[in-house]
């Protein structure tokens, strides 16, 4: 299943150990893609160095950002992400394919070496950038099997918890499934 995952970009977040409100005990820190529990390095946005998928197509792109706008970069784990070809529209429960953003390159730099972690599932309601995960924004991970950092083990039962409407009403959709990597800096 993984070529129908497509290549869209870096991250570099400042994980966070899990939070108390989040009761499941297995999970220890939170490698979500979303912004809302481990923070993203910067407000990159307001520089307009991202791609089309909303991050960066190499980790040379946000060693520089940090450098030219002197953002500090220690304490942060550097991700990489893949998509699944299709989002998830849970109002028509169909699959329906998206595209980046055109108006922006996108021209992503596979990494060599790279660890999967899990899948996370991510709301898009507003366009392209991620918003929540529902593993953790949502407290989904309390009645969901994740791992240790509240990420679903396999793309297919990501697959089938979005088909089978287990997350319905959790955020506006659609939804789109993340493979979450972490790569040596």
């Amino acid at each position: 299943m993984m070529l129908d995952m497509i290549p869209v970009g870096y991250m570099a977040k400042r994980v966070e150990s899990k939070p108390d409100f989040l009761k499941n005990y297995q999970v220890e820190d939170i490698y979500s893609v979303s912004n809302c529990i481990s923070d993203q390095f910067a407000d990159y946005t307001e520089f307009w160095k991202h791609n089309g998928y909303w991050f960066f197509d190499s980790p040379e792109i946000i060693k520089a950002l940090a450098t030219a706008h002197d953002i500090n970069l220690q304490g942060t784990k550097l991700f990489y992400y893949e998509v699944y070809k299709d989002q998830y529209d849970e109002e028509d429960s169909v699959w329906e394919t998206f595209k980046p953003e055109k108006s922006m390159l996108t021209n992503v730099k596979v990494p060599v070496d790279k660890q999967l972690e899990g899948y996370d599932i991510v709301s898009f309601s507003m366009g392209h950038a991620p918003e929540c995960s529902y593993l953790s924004c949502n407290h989904m991970a309390e009645t969901i099997k994740v791992n240790r950092h509240c990420l679903i083990e396999t793309f297919d039962e990501a697959k089938t918890l979005l088909s089978q409407g287990v997350f319905k009403g959790c955020e506006p959709g659609p939804y789109r499934i993340f493979a979450v990597y972490t790569v040596d800096e």
